[in-house]
């Protein structure tokens, strides 16, 4: 993979291309871009932190062009001075906001010219301080407010991913992120950030001007590799170097609000059944020799050959449902929420062995959802990742699904990956269908009947089909084809299984008839606060 060339002021265009020059480690501020040593070759990188660890500076580095969970902390050895840097773009005057208060200024002293003098010039005063007065009260109370707890623009209602777009048939649109002007994100979950900043950072992002491209929206996204729309958010540095749980070592994608002192450890130490954290090695040794528990604090409700299932209430078992999402907030930069857990089910997968019951994912549900998501949030740690476990926490809840004879959905927009799981899952089950449908000589079917059959929402029925040209306009109707390069496709992919020697995990239904749906209190659906 090559960064694509810097075109910034090319073409006639408004934007000021970057200077550059010769740079010393003195001289190096946040935001240089100087070339940086990765993986045998150099790379162009924006200095986003600069911190100085056990003596030595350390560079916060987010890779031009590249995703946003491969930044990283750098030494100064790997920085490359003696090729020039990019030095950061000074930010463009306010033209529109001088023009527009030059104008409201003229406007104001021509009314003042024309008003008559003794009637005005002593109630003009009064009423622009009552007027200031009564307006900039309210905003002080409700920042006094939500600095005390998270607030939430969702119309009441508490949600770990905000859906602030309708869903539309268009597949570029399906999943996309939320409007220009949301002030919440996805996965919309409040962390305990601060305010002040937050709403400082909101001002230096210049407003949108102009129609609404989602497609430019889902392209800026994709590089950038986030799907927060939250400026503190994007530009918060990852805290963790990197995390041990059970065998395995991990490097964190993102920042998660993890407490303070954990930032100047190597190594943050995680119990792989409790989800307790530990910054040093002995305690997390005399934590393991008292922690008991073996599985999941919760039901189990499945169980196969090699997986198992456990639903856990987040009101019931508050502080390990809150570890878990502190736990996903490193690999998920859309999530936001992990405190207020009470509102939700989480139903995480296990692998079993002769130590007991070692955590691969999990996903989580609203206890009570007005659109009928079946997902809220959804993860598979990344040492799990690649191995198909994925597609079981996605094929689980539209088991759920049906059993509570409801057509589910995820919340959207979904993360990079996540779009990248449910569409490779929904393509392989309606082709699946079609086929055999077309095997027991009945290939006629509505879009209606597949997401009957499916638990799946019409709109992302249609959704799949268009993305694989599968919806055709003849007669005045539109048309469901199976075309042959589906197909072809299908038989490929189970081919390379076959391939591998590998067999296909699937959730037996009949294995989850024992499940009935929780019925919740109005009290165990809200938020404590």
């Amino acid at each position: 993979m090559v960064p694509r060339n810097d075109t910034h002021g090319e073409g006639g265009s408004d934007e000021i291309k970057a200077e550059k020059g010769y740079a010393t480690l003195a001289t190096l501020t946040i935001g240089t871009k100087p070339m940086v040593e990765k993986d045998g070759g150099q790379r162009r990188a924006e200095i986003l932190s600069i911190q100085t660890r056990k003596g030595k500076p350390t560079y916060y580095l987010h890779y031009v062009e590249f995703n946003k969970r491969l930044d990283e902390w750098v030494s100064a050895e790997r920085i490359d001075l003696t090729q020039e840097v990019e030095w950061p773009v000074p930010e463009k005057p306010e033209v529109k906001s001088k023009q527009r208060t030059t104008a409201t200024s003229k406007t104001d002293s021509t009314t003042d010219s024309k008003a008559p003098q003794p009637s005005r010039s002593h109630k003009r005063p009064r009423s622009s301080t009552l007027t200031r007065e009564a307006s900039e009260t309210p905003q002080d109370g409700l920042s006094a407010k939500t600095s005390r707890r998270p607030s939430f623009t969702s119309g009441g209602k508490g949600k770990e991913n905000l859906d602030p777009a309708a869903l539309t048939v268009a597949a570029e649109e399906i999943g996309a992120s939320p409007q220009p002007g949301d002030d919440d994100d996805e996965d919309g979950l409040n962390n305990t950030i601060d305010l002040a900043t937050a709403a400082a950072a909101a001002k230096a992002v210049p407003s949108h001007h102009g129609p609404y491209d989602p497609q430019a929206e889902i392209d800026r996204l994709r590089i950038g590799g986030s799907m927060t729309q939250n400026q503190t958010e994007i530009s918060r540095v990852r805290n963790l170097e990197r995390i041990q749980m059970g065998t395995w070592e991990i490097e964190p994608w993102y920042f998660s609000p993890y407490p303070a002192e954990f930032t100047d450890s190597d190594i943050v130490y995680i119990c792989e059944t409790c989800l307790s954290y530990h910054g040093t090695l002995t305690q997390f040794q005399r934590h393991r020799s008292k922690c008991t528990l073996l599985h999941p604090p919760g039901n189990e409700i499945y169980r196969d050959e090699t997986i198992s299932f456990f639903e856990i209430d987040g009101r019931r078992q508050r502080t390990w449902c809150r570890n878990l999402c502190l736990l996903s907030k490193l690999f998920l930069d859309h999530k936001t929420l992990y405190y207020d857990v009470d509102p939700f089910l989480f139903y995480c997968m296990t692998i079993r062995d002769a130590r007991g019951h070692h955590l691969v994912g999990y996903f989580s549900k609203e206890k009570e959802s007005a659109e009928n998501y079946n997902v809220a949030c959804i993860l598979t740690l990344p040492q799990h990742q690649r191995k198909g476990y994925g597609k079981l926490l996605i094929q689980f809840s539209y088991e759920l699904s049906k059993i509570e004879n409801k057509l589910g959905s995820p919340e959207k927009p979904l993360s990079d990956l996540g779009l990248l799981g449910y569409r490779a899952y929904w393509a392989e089950n309606i082709t699946d269908l079609l086929l055999e449908r077309e095997a027991e000589g009945t290939p006629m079917c509505s879009i209606e009947d597949i997401g009957q059959a499916l638990a799946m929402t019409t709109n992302d029925v249609l959704h799949t089909l268009q993305n694989l040209g599968m919806l055709r306009y003849e007669k005045k109707n539109h048309v469901i084809v199976l075309t042959d390069a589906v197909v072809e496709q299908r038989r490929a992919q189970r081919e390379k299984v076959e391939a591998k020697g590998g067999v296909v995990r699937r959730i037996e239904g009949e294995r989850l008839g024992g499940w009935r749906a929780p019925v919740f209190g109005a009290g165990a659906r809200s938020w404590n606060w």
